[in-house]
């Protein structure tokens, strides 16, 4: 191989590995939007029954005794909703981190393939240079 096919390889495979940085940035971006798009809407429409739920709870603490009843309903009610949107808000960030592991861990992979191609290449390529210093 002359000195500028192997420069021509190494700048592909360069390339290569940007394209793979950008395709995974791509997808990391899109994975969280997914996630983000499947949870966000339920944790919102939690948060905002949730609010409701606590000040009718407040009312109810204050006409003690007449609304004992509705307290002990709503009580459960914020309590459930609480643990759902705790639980929506873990499940949410353990997706997410599973979805960026897989991404990243492919990335690697396809990364180190591809310096492995590298290394022989660039040796190859320094012998070249080297040789033909000695030559001048």
């Amino acid at each position: 191989m002359s000195e500028n096919e192997i420069k021509s390889q190494i700048s592909q495979y360069e390339d290569q590995i940007t394209k793979i940085e950008e395709e995974a940035s791509k997808k990391e971006a899109a994975a969280e939007q997914e996630v983000e798009a499947e949870y966000n809407p339920k944790i919102s429409s939690l948060k905002s029954n949730f609010s409701s739920e606590q000040n009718k709870l407040n009312e109810a603490i204050s006409k003690s005794e007449e609304w004992v009843a509705k307290r002990k309903e709503l009580s459960l009610t914020v309590k459930n909703m609480n643990k759902e949107q705790s639980m929506l808000i873990k499940e949410k960030n353990k997706t997410l981190k599973n979805n960026l592991k897989e991404i990243g861990l492919d990335k690697k992979t396809q990364i180190k393939a591809i310096k492995g191609k590298l290394k022989p290449l660039r040796k190859e390529l320094s012998l070249i240079e080297k040789a033909y210093s000695q030559d001048i």
